[in-house]
């Protein structure tokens, strides 16, 4: 089969160094495997979009000479796939109405037990909607770190696959994506771990053999939260883009003599992809990197 792997960003804002680590594993992972690296916009959840974020990112990526394959794809124009899955589980009993609330769940133990299973509550309540797990997946194979467990009562746990304001979830759509798309290896932050099982639990109840999986250590900062947009993490540089990317190969686990180091941007994406190897990542799951670049 050949190799096809992807990059999502989600348009919350501007790339930061966590995601250009992401974009660049995953380029190099493709890349090296001689497959496509295809690019989508997860732009599911409009209330957290930056206006304007879809393009720049695009700008950033060929800033860093990171050149997609094919079309850009952007979940905002997919809901018709979503739905209409949604609308398969619902008539066949396998998902259905919920209308507890995050407050109730986090009053019962932070996790949901069940409760509108068999209520058999309709869209008139405003309701969510949830899948019955019926493929619990408490462990994985990742590429890099072995097998990694999930927790049984997340493992367990009916999800949701519709939010109660109308938004798609994550989870369904990302995997629905994936394999409309063949996507046969997902490289992405240890940050995604956890919904991994849930991802590999979709697959298997839609009678899909499930991608495999690459997790990147995680760009931790001072103070060691996630470098995120939430965090407030600063934005790469577009213009001057040799910096943020040697730091993030670095943080790849790439030894760059002061010649790569001192070749333009295009070279250097050539050498990385004829030297990546899996090995080369760190064990640890998550680290805080040392920036060369003091603007990081």
């Amino acid at each position: 089969m050949s190799y096809i792997g992807r990059f999502a960003p989600s348009p919350s804002g501007p790339l930061h160094f966590g995601s250009l680590v992401a974009a660049l594993g995953s380029y190099f992972q493709a890349k090296a495997n001689n497959g496509k690296w295809l690019v989508r916009i997860e732009d599911l959840d409009p209330p957290r979009e930056m206006p304007g974020a879809s393009s720049l990112i695009l700008n950033t990526l060929d800033a860093y000479q990171l050149h997609w394959d094919g079309e850009v794809v952007y979940q905002s124009q997919r809901h018709g796939l979503y739905q209409e899955q949604i609308d398969a589980w619902l008539a066949s009993g396998q998902a259905y109405y919920c209308q507890c609330t995050r407050k109730q769940i986090k009053a019962s133990g932070g996790f949901y037990t069940g409760t509108c299973r068999d209520l058999g509550l309709n869209n008139s309540s405003h309701c969510a909607i949830r899948l019955k797990m019926t493929h619990p997946v408490y462990h994985f194979d990742d590429r890099k770190h072995g097998q990694l467990t999930i927790p049984k009562a997340l493992a367990d746990e009916d999800f949701i696959i519709k939010r109660r304001d109308g938004l798609y979830a994550y989870n369904l759509a990302v995997v629905l994506d994936d394999i409309d798309q063949g996507i046969t290896e997902v490289v992405r932050g240890a940050d995604l771990i956890e919904p991994t099982g849930r991802q590999i639990s979709l697959y298997n109840m839609l009678g899909q053999t499930p991608v495999s999986y690459l997790h990147l250590p995680l760009a931790l900062d001072s103070n060691g939260h996630k470098l995120s947009k939430q965090n407030h993490a600063p934005a790469i540089d577009n213009s001057n883009p040799k910096p943020a990317l040697l730091d993030a190969m670095r943080f790849l686990g790439f030894a760059m003599s002061t010649d790569i180091e001192q070749s333009d941007i295009s070279e250097i994406i050539a050498w990385g992809v004829k030297t990546w190897q899996i090995k080369q990542l760190s064990d640890s799951i998550e680290i805080t990197p040392r920036f060369s670049n003091s603007s990081l």
